[in-house]
């Protein structure tokens, strides 16, 4: 039996989101804080004869995930492979917690989390070159491959930079029963916004060290596009703000809505709404590190 690595792929939330000009290619750059939370999903890898990804858990949609070779974690394991020929072949079991197009990152979680548990097993190991495979994958899987819990993001999510992360705080996810596709999101900040104009705001080191900076900040360019079409996500983000959220708003694309609280109020916002499921965790200060097991 071969070793195996197993990792808790954590979700993430953007601080802030600015949604920047739409390229040549029809891809849109991007400037963005990312943090990691506790909620996570769980992923085991090992070596194997064949090529092969299962995935259960609470979180998983009833109508599953899709075709194999279409899943994230799949193709992270497969790049991995391609690039350094090893493994020929693995096997992923990944325990879903994280909600599925919620814009928590948790695909991307899962992807980086399978690259860093590969090269963790690998006789060679990539190190800090691990995330030139995570490039292409997605603008989320970069930063979901380096050992930071907090950093500042541009481009496509390749250019990154470290921040030491924000005091841990208590967050409380509002998730409607329904996902928002990435592609859609993007293409209705371009028809609401028509042409690109640049933001005249800079940002200072200190707005990115407090919280009380942070929420001067916090901005999402989905927000506003996303609710004009799905209403209950601005009411959702008015709620967590009335239980005294010093920051509350969409997370990624959607659909999942988040408030950060200094101490959880109680009842939870919107675990009452129907059609919601709401869930408590954590900012993280750690990023969960990859756990090897003969």
């Amino acid at each position: 039996m071969s070793r195996l690595a197993r990792v808790v792929a954590q979700a993430k939330i953007n601080l802030f989101l600015r949604v920047l000009a739409r390229e040549v290619s029809g891809y849109h750059s991007i400037e963005t804080a990312f943090l990691r939370v506790d909620l996570g999903d769980e992923v085991c890898v090992r070596e194997a004869s064949g090529r092969s990804i299962g995935c259960t858990g609470p979180a998983m949609p009833a109508n599953g995930l899709g075709a194999t070779a279409r899943n994230i974690a799949f193709r992270a394991a497969a790049a991995y492979a391609n690039a350094t020929g090893w493994p020929r072949g693995f096997a992923i079991e990944i325990i879903k917690r994280i909600p599925v197009g919620g814009g928590l990152g948790g695909g991307s979680a899962d992807a980086g989390a399978v690259l860093r548990a590969l090269d963790a097993l690998s006789p060679r190991p990539l190190g800090p070159r691990l995330v030139e495979l995570a490039i292409p994958l997605g603008a989320d899987v970069p930063f979901m491959t380096i050992e930071s819990p907090m950093a500042l993001a541009w481009g496509r999510g390749e250019r990154l930079l470290p921040l030491h992360p924000l005091d841990q705080r208590d967050v409380v996810l509002l998730v409607p029963n329904f996902p928002i596709a990435t592609g859609d999101a993007y293409g209705w900040v371009a028809s609401d916004r028509g042409t690109y104009a640049p933001s005249a705001s800079v940002l200072v080191p200190e707005s990115l060290a407090t919280w009380e900076g942070m929420s001067v900040i916090a901005t999402n360019d989905f927000e506003r596009p996303v609710a004009r079409r799905h209403p209950e996500i601005g009411e959702l983000v008015d709620a967590l703000k009335e239980a005294d959220a010093s920051v509350a708003m969409l997370s990624g694309s959607g659909s999942t809505v988040f408030g950060v609280f200094s101490q959880l109020p109680d009842p939870t916002p919107g675990s009452h709404l129907a059609g919601i499921t709401a869930i408590t965790t954590r900012t993280s200060t750690r990023v969960a590190p990859v756990e090897i097991a003969d």
